[in-house]
């Protein structure tokens, strides 16, 4: 009886136990034209950034006498020192005074206002009001100056901090709320209905579940309007008059104009004003991301 003999792989005749399989790894695959535009990008956005933090720290005759792009053989810090004594402090303070102030009541109110939509989401009060938000979200800025202006006249709030404060508050609650309502949508409803059968009152299950696990998305409307509020150049240069009422923007703007010739001082007031913004970014950039990208692996 004679037996045939076949030449098999391992592979193949290997047991069960040991039974080896190749696996393919993928292969990964560059894409060049991404990264390539991703470096063009990135040289657009750094080249102005460069080149206003270099020519801060020139002298003005330095500046018109070298290379703009080259940094300066002589550091200096006299642009710096003339805009602190240009009463930048105050403008700091006026800013810092209308952004805080501003954002806090909006972002509380816009908090309370989005639970209170979504648990009583069968209220048709709550819904025409959750309407009236949405609403606010078409209306422009631009578009509502005259009936402000008239308002803040009537109020006899012209040129004050708090003709800044109001508007500023009313036109940062529709997007807060909207994004809040849509965060507190996400959370469980098994946690609200058992904080509801330990006895808690909604006030509690309010500061105590929907704030804690909402928190991102605090973090996330409140830098966005701080940002909006500290840049806002409409509203201060049209409610405000005394030189003691303005803001940085204002500031820098009416700065400009004075010290028209003189670039590297501009350049100096630049820098010190987008200090704030980059701190308060690198302070709350994680509960950034994580607001801004929530939900997005679901």
């Amino acid at each position: 009886m004679a037996t045939t003999m076949t030449d098999k792989p391992e592979h193949l005749l290997a047991g069960p136990s040991g039974r080896r399989r190749r696996r393919s790894r993928p292969r990964e695959s560059k894409n060049w034209l991404g990264g390539t535009i991703s470096w063009i990008w990135l040289a657009i956005v750094i080249v102005p950034i460069y080149w206003v933090i270099v020519t801060s720290f020139k002298s003005q005759s330095h500046y018109y006498l070298s290379n703009p792009m080259a940094p300066p053989t002589e550091p200096t810090l006299d642009n710096y020192r003339l805009v602190i004594e240009s009463d930048f402090p105050l403008y700091f303070l006026n800013s810092l005074i209308v952004a805080v102030g501003s954002v806090v009541p909006a972002v509380l109110f816009s908090f309370m206002a989005a639970y209170a939509i979504v648990r009583a989401s069968q209220n048709r009060f709550l819904k025409s009001v959750n309407w009236l938000f949405l609403m606010g979200l078409a209306i422009p800025l631009q578009a509502t100056v005259i009936p402000i202006y008239l308002i803040i006249i009537r109020l006899h709030l012209y040129d004050s901090l708090l003709a800044l404060i109001l508007p500023s508050i009313a036109f940062a609650i529709p997007l807060s709320v909207l994004v809040l309502a849509n965060f507190i949508r996400d959370v469980p409803k098994e946690l609200f209905e058992s904080m509801r059968l330990d006895g808690a009152s909604e006030q509690t299950t309010l500061w105590r579940l929907a704030f804690p696990l909402t928190r991102p998305a605090v973090v996330t409307v409140s830098i966005y309007n701080a940002l909006q509020i500290w840049n806002g150049f409409l509203l201060p240069v049209i409610l405000t008059q005394s030189p003691d009422k303005r803001t940085l923007p204002l500031a820098l703007w009416t700065f400009q104009g004075q010290y028209s010739v003189n670039v590297p001082a501009v350049l100096a007031s630049v820098v010190l004003t987008t200090l704030p913004i980059l701190v308060l970014y690198v302070v709350g950039r994680r509960q950034l991301l994580s607001g801004l990208t929530a939900g997005f692996g679901k």
